[in-house]
């Protein structure tokens, strides 16, 4: 049984930013793509605006792009997001690690198939993502089946 409890006292303002991918889950809409980053911003009707995007194959490869919306359904569960990048189609975004200072985050959904890893910087230290990968065994998760996203100055 994996343990999904999200972070308590979350701030979405601070999570708002880019985020670079470290490491996630194989995905058919990710598979190939290094690069990767995350930006959330405000959008004027109150949801989040999603950037994702990376590179395909390469550092140098082809830049892909989608861009989808988030959504807060319970404000008493802030860490609880849904995100749709096809219509109204939304999806599990559960925040389930986080550093104090939103630094690095831990992603996953309701489903056990999801996991990304966050970081503010391209790259995070040895000790931190250790750090990760343990609270993530500890929940349950396969971290064995984690690939590492190649990022610029890597």
């Amino acid at each position: 049984m994996i343990d999904k409890t999200v972070v308590a006292n979350f701030n979405l303002e601070s999570y708002l930013g880019q985020w670079y991918e470290i490491a996630r889950y194989d995905h058919s809409f990710e598979r190939g793509l290094v690069g990767v980053t995350a930006t959330y911003s405000k959008r004027p009707d109150g949801k989040i605006k999603v950037v994702n995007a990376g590179f395909k194959n390469s550092l140098t490869g082809k830049r892909s792009e989608a861009i989808g919306k988030a959504k807060v359904p319970n404000p008493a569960e802030p860490a609880k997001l849904k995100v749709a990048f096809f219509w109204f189609f939304y999806a599990d975004y559960f925040i389930l690690e986080l550093d104090p200072n939103y630094q690095w985050a831990a992603v996953g959904s309701s489903s056990n198939d999801y996991l990304w890893i966050l970081s503010r910087t391209p790259q995070l230290d040895q000790t931190t993502y250790n750090d990760i990968l343990q609270r993530l065994t500890k929940r349950g998760y396969n971290t064995q089946k984690l690939i590492l996203v190649t990022q610029a100055g890597a």
